[in-house]
C-alpha cells in the first residue's frame, strides 16, 4: 500500500479518550497523558434560557446556593443518562478542556465509554448518540465491570476466574469472569446515591433535622462505615428542624450512621452472595484464592471490606486507586485493541465495532 501522509499524520496526532461518564463523577483519560479530567457529572443551567452556566466541581460547589432563576443538575441518574442535552454540553465541555491542552489542532478523538452492565438497548444508545453528538468521531461502548476489572489488574483473560464489585454513584455493578467472558453478573441500582439518601431520611426520622445530599456524602465520608470501627468517631451536622425551622447542629456518631446505610449495604452484600450461588464450584475455589476486588467510589466506604469478607467468607480486597479503575480500564483499550476489542459491545441499529 503506498504511503499516505496524510493518514499517516492523522494517525500521529489522533486523540484517544477514554471517558468514565459516572453518576456522581465524570473522568477522563487522554492516552498518552493518563488522567487529565476528575469533575463532579453537575450542571448549572439558567431556567428561562436553558443555557448551562457552570459544569463540573464549581457547578456542585453551588448546589443548595443557586438563586430561583438557575438550577443545579445532575444530567445522569441511576448510571444513565437522564437528560440528554446536558449530557451533551457536559461531555463537550470536558472534550474541549481536551483540545485545549493540546499545543496543535488534533482531528475529532475516539472515545470508549464504560456503561452498566443492565442498561436497554435504548440507554445504550443514548450514550452513544451523546458522545458522538459532543464531537466524537467514533465511538466504543465497554461495560463498567469489565473496564474496572482492566484497571485493577484482575486476569480475566485467563481460566482461572475473578470477580469485580463495581460500586458507583448510580449503580453497583457486579461480575464474574473467567476466559475474556463473564460467567455471571449483576447490575443493582444502589450505591453512592441511594447511601447518601439513607442518611438524609435517619437525620430526618431520628433528629427532624434536614440536611442536603453535600453534607450526607460529607457524613458518609467521614464517619460512614459497614463494620464496626477500630475508634468509633462523632460529628457535628448542621441543618434546619423541621419542627421549629430554625437552624440546629447536632453531633451524630459513627454507629448511628453505620446503622442508617444498613439496609443498602445489605442489599449490595446480598447481590455479591446471588452472583456466587450462580458460578460453579470451580471458580468459587479460584476465587477463595484471588479474592474478590472492590472498585470504585463506593469501595472507599470504611469497613465494606471487612463485612464483605466476613458474610461471603472470602477475601475481599480494595484495588488501588478504585475511582479511577474503570477509566483507566477503558483506556487500556486502545494500548491493546487486537486483545481487549472482544469486549466491546455492540448496538442493535448501528454498531460501534469500527476500523481502528
Amino acid at each position: 500500500m503506498a504511503f499516505n501522509p496524510i493518514n499517516w499524520l492523522l494517525g500521529l496526532f489522533s486523540l484517544d479518550i477514554a471517558i468514565d461518564l459516572g453518576t456522581a463523577n465524570t473522568l477522563v483519560l487522554v492516552r498518552g497523558k493518563g488522567i487529565v479530567i476528575n469533575e463532579p457529572s453537575w450542571v448549572t443551567i439558567d431556567k428561562k434560557q436553558r443555557l448551562p452556566l457552570s459544569i463540573g466541581l464549581e457547578a456542585k460547589e453551588m448546589l443548595g446556593r443557586t438563586p430561583g432563576n438557575v438550577v443545579v443538575v445532575r444530567p445522569l441518574r441511576d448510571g444513565v443518562i437522564s437528560e440528554f442535552d446536558v449530557t451533551r454540553v457536559m461531555l463537550e465541555y470536558f472534550i474541549g478542556r481536551v483540545h485545549e491542552q493540546s499545543v496543535v489542532p488534533l482531528p475529532r478523538p475516539r472515545v470508549v465509554i464504560g456503561i452498566p452492565t443492565g442498561v436497554t438497548e435504548v440507554e445504550k444508545r443514548a450514550v452513544y448518540d451523546a458522545v458522538m453528538a459532543a464531537g466524537a468521531r467514533q465511538v466504543f461502548l465497554l461495560e463498567e465491570p469489565i473496564a474496572s476489572a482492566l484497571g485493577a489488574g484482575l486476569p480475566i483473560s485467563e481460566t482461572r476466574g475473578s470477580m469485580v464489585v463495581d460500586i458507583g454513584g448510580g449503580t453497583t455493578e457486579v461480575a464474574v469472569m473467567s476466559m475474556s467472558g463473564v460467567v455471571a453478573s449483576r447490575s443493582l441500582r444502589v450505591a453512592g446515591d441511594e447511601l447518601d439518601q439513607d442518611i438524609i431520611q435517619y437525620l430526618r426520622n431520628k433528629y427532624n433535622l434536614l440536611v442536603g445530599q453535600g453534607i450526607a456524602e460529607k457524613i458518609k465520608m467521614n464517619i460512614g462505615s459497614a463494620y464496626p470501627l477500630p475508634t468509633e468517631r462523632t460529628m457535628e451536622v448542621r441543618g434546619r428542624n423541621l419542627v421549629t425551622g430554625l437552624p440546629e447542629t447536632v453531633e451524630i456518631s459513627s454507629v448511628e450512621v453505620r446503622d442508617a446505610l444498613s439496609a443498602s449495604v445489605q442489599v449490595i452484600v446480598d447481590t455479591v452472595r446471588d452472583a456466587l450461588d450462580e458460578i460453579p464450584p470451580e471458580i468459587v475455589a479460584d476465587l477463595m484464592d484471588i479474592g474478590i476486588c472492590l472498585a470504585g467510589g463506593g469501595a472507599l466506604l470504611q469497613g465494606l471490606a471487612e463485612r464483605l469478607s466476613d458474610e461471603l467468607n472470602l477475601r475481599v480486597w480494595v484495588a488501588e486507586d478504585p475511582l479511577t479503575c474503570v477509566v483507566r480500564g477503558a483506556g487500556m483499550l486502545f494500548e491493546n485493541f487486537d486483545t481487549l476489542g472482544i469486549y466491546i459491545v455492540g448496538l442493535e441499529r448501528g454498531s460501534t465495532h469500527h476500523n481502528v
